[in-house]
């Protein structure tokens, strides 16, 4: 934050300098000079008066600059002293500092002892002059000696050699995959040149009503306490024929209260004249994919064709069906229509600036270009439209992993069906604001993909599609970037990288270290423009979400407990109140082409206000402590000050800031501060 400008020291100041140009010095000095001036009016000021004003004003200066410099360290020493005050609350919180039983993590705590002690052994090593010049074993040494000397020889022969195969095996890997993110962005680079876009055979805005299909409209949620009335109402005034779509409102919600409040806001668009209805069920099985089978088991279902979901926080646009629906015209193997998400609140802060970047390029790039050339892509369980035909024919939605949506569109491509992506079709959603809500979802989002994996495996090596299409499913979309990205990321950077500190035999060249994850995060940024600025943060917040990402990838490889743990992702709302206010203004015609009686709209409104109060009342949100990325983040600094010994500066510079950006995750002061 700049400081406010003092204008009234510049305005004084102003003044002085006038002052001494239009009066003359008072000393007998410069009246000597006035007199030699005279005499000599046609010759140069002497130097020494320039030099005597120019001293006088030079010091104003430093003294301004002076003034600027003590705001400044004042800033920062109070934001230091309010961050570690922070850091030091949240650490006297014995509540926040929660136990962590995962495998990965008490391998990472022993990881940490490790390069402590190895550290101060160096530290030792370097103040006995040892680590520029080993000691000789032939030379009389003491206990200490003899044993650095040995560690030198195991390190090199036995340590070293391993790690630096490993250190090549990543390598390679993050090569590979540096090469597909390369060729997405030319396929993306190419569409863009060429123009290409999906096309419509239909208009249904000239359309008679007879023409348009029936559509079913179909709305899972859970304990959505902050968002059910503007996805509710969202959805109620979208600009299609009354009669031919119907509203399911699929509420898993275990919270009494809350379920009553979305009954009363079902109802209240029932009176509107909206084809709405309320289910729940008794028995919750299968999370959201137990709900959308559950809600499709319907008998009326067979009379719709087609079935578009939103997730609890999604507001389509009124127009969203006339800009979706006309592409299933004239191609019967289209089952899935795709739009874009739109965040509301990617701005809010930098953990959603940094998301808003990954989820620009996922779906600028990945999956136009996959919808394009390939015409498959993973359905993102949401703001999509599908042919209920296509979900019949694949199985229907299955409940044997946390990820449904990719599960049905591998099932649908593995029977023939295609799939389309509307890049310029958007549906506004909420991002999570805070890491701990970002994090469950990404475990959830990176877990799910390799229990998939496992399932479908053989089904993709008998199924009847070309090879292509298997390569693309195991290779691509498996292998690649769901198991070796999270891997390659984790290891190299937050494993291999500090130990090659310490075994110095195995190394990183520095543009493994440096420059290509740079170049990868110039081209990551690419489809949001406007997050340039924003490059080394979101260069170091990816690798520090590896962690997460690698221990949910492992955790759903090898089916251990917490791949199958589903945390529903909790929204603020954040637009909710906006958004009510112009819903309501749509529903107003609604209200007058349907006469309701005032008696009954009342009714439901007044109900709605009995439990208006409850719906302030949750449960107190904390900020907590993270102890993997705490722990990773001692690991990172006590290796950045082992590569200061060695004056490596690259290395040294890179275990700094990620370890700054480990801890500061740790510290849960990413994203938004709630206690």
């Amino acid at each position: 934050m700049s400081r406010t400008p003092n204008y009234e020291f510049q305005e004084w100041w102003n003044k002085q300098r006038e002052k001494n140009n239009n009066l003359d010095p008072p000393d007998d000095h410069h009246h000597l000079l006035h007199h030699h001036k005279h005499d000599h009016s046609h010759s140069a000021p002497t130097p020494s008066f320039t030099r005597s004003r120019n001293a006088r004003q030079l010091s104003w200066v430093c003294l301004l600059k002076f003034q600027q410099l003590a705001a400044s360290l004042g800033w920062l020493s109070n934001g230091l002293f309010h961050l570690f005050r922070t850091a030091n609350r949240r650490i006297a919180d014995s509540a926040s500092f929660r136990g962590d039983s995962s495998r990965l993590y008490r391998a990472i705590r022993v990881f940490l002892a490790v390069v402590i002690v190895l550290l101060g052994f160096e530290l030792v090593a370097y103040f006995k002059g040892w680590h520029f010049s080993p000691p000789d074993p032939t030379d009389v040494l003491g206990m200490l000696g003899v044993v650095y000397a040995k560690w030198l020889d195991v390190r090199a022969a036995y340590l070293s050699p391993p790690l630096q195969s490993l250190a090549n095996l990543c390598t390679v890997l993050f090569i590979v995959q540096s090469v597909d993110r390369i060729i997405l962005i030319l396929g993306c680079f190419w569409i863009k040149f060429r123009r290409l876009k999906p096309l419509a055979s239909v208009d249904y805005d000239s359309a008679s009503v007879e023409d348009f299909p029936m559509v079913l409209v179909q709305i899972p949620m859970c304990n959505e306490r902050e968002v059910y009335q503007q996805s509710i109402g969202a959805v109620c005034i979208m600009d299609w024929p009354k009669e031919k779509m119907l509203v399911q409102v699929l509420d898993d919600s275990d919270e009494v209260d809350i379920q009553q409040l979305i009954k009363a806001e079902v109802l209240k668009w029932q009176q509107r004249g909206v084809r709405i209805i309320y289910r729940h069920r008794l028995i919750r099985t299968g999370y959201k994919a137990g709900n959308l089978k559950s809600a499709m088991g319907c008998d009326y279902v067979k009379d719709y064709e087609f079935v578009a979901i939103f997730d609890a926080d999604f507001q389509p646009t009124p127009d969203f069906l006339k800009k979706t629906v006309p592409y299933f015209k004239g191609k019967d193997d289209l089952a899935l229509v795709q739009a874009r998400w739109a965040f509301v609140n990617k701005d809010e802060n930098l953990l959603t600036r940094l998301q808003n970047i990954n989820l620009s390029f996922h779906f600028e790039v990945e999956q136009q270009v996959n919808g394009i050339f390939l015409n498959f892509f993973g359905f993102n369980g949401t703001a999509g439209v599908w042919r209920i035909k296509a979900l019949e024919e694949s199985g229907g939605w299955l409940e044997r992993t946390t990820v449904e949506d990719m599960d049905i569109a591998v099932r649908a491509h593995l029977c023939g069906w295609k799939f389309i992506f509307l890049n310029d079709v958007k549906c506004l959603c909420e991002l999570p604001e805070t890491y701990e809500a970002y994090k469950k979802q990404q475990h959830r989002w990176h877990s799910g993909p390799m229990q998939l994996f496992r399932l479908c495996f053989l089904d993709i090596l008998r199924s009847k599609v070309s090879w292509v299409k298997k390569v693309n499913l195991i290779f691509l979309f498996f292998l690649l970037r769901k198991l070796i990205l999270p891997f390659y990321s984790f290891t190299l950077f937050c494993i291999i990288l500090p130990l090659t500190m310490f075994l110095p035999e195995a190394e990183l060249p520095a543009w493994v270290v440096c420059y290509i994850p740079g170049i990868m995060s110039i081209l990551s940024v690419l489809p949001a423009p406007r997050s340039f600025p924003f490059i080394v943060p979101y260069l170091l917040f990816e690798n520090t979400m590896s962690v997460t990402k690698f221990n949910a990838m492992i955790s759903g490889l090898l089916r251990f407990g917490s791949s199958y743990e589903w945390v529903v992702t909790k929204k603020l709302g954040r637009s909710s109140e906006t958004d009510l206010v112009a819903f309501e203004k749509e529903a107003e015609p609604l209200m007058r082409s349907n006469s309701l009686h005032r008696s009954s709209s009342d009714s439901g409104i007044e109900e709605l206000s009995k439990l208006e109060l409850s719906k302030k009342i949750g449960k107190t949100k904390r900020n907590r402590l993270f102890r993997k990325e705490l722990y990773l983040a001692f690991i990172l600094l006590t290796a950045s000050v082992r590569s200061l010994l060695s004056a490596q500066g690259i290395h040294f510079y890179f275990l700094l800031f990620q370890g700054i950006s480990f801890l500061v995750v740790g510290l849960d002061l990413i994203g938004e501060q709630v206690s």
